[in-house]
């Protein structure tokens, strides 16, 4: 089996693509146009910088915003995280 080239892999996902940084960038407007859109977030930051991350050629793009986006390890997130243990209603 061969490997597909570049053009066959943009022929096939250039459709889903293009929806996706569309949607993207009506977010951003969303975003930007509503009360304290302006205002700056560590969240909001952290979307620009990923974003940012997408522009750099770099054939491990989706590891690297992949671990952008991650936590670090916490040996005790079980507890820090409330998995496991009984819900208090």
């Amino acid at each position: 089996m061969s490997q597909q080239t570049a053009d066959e892999i943009l022929d096939a996902s250039y459709l889903e693509v293009r929806a996706k940084v569309l949607e993207l960038a009506a977010v951003l407007d969303r975003l930007d146009r509503a009360p304290g859109g302006s205002e700056r977030s560590p969240r909001r930051d952290q979307l620009t910088q990923a974003i940012e991350m997408l522009l750099v050629d770099d054939p491990d793009r989706a590891a690297k915003v992949q671990h952008w986006f991650s936590r670090q390890y916490d040996p005790d997130w079980k507890t820090n995280l409330g998995v496991g243990t009984p819900s208090t209603k």
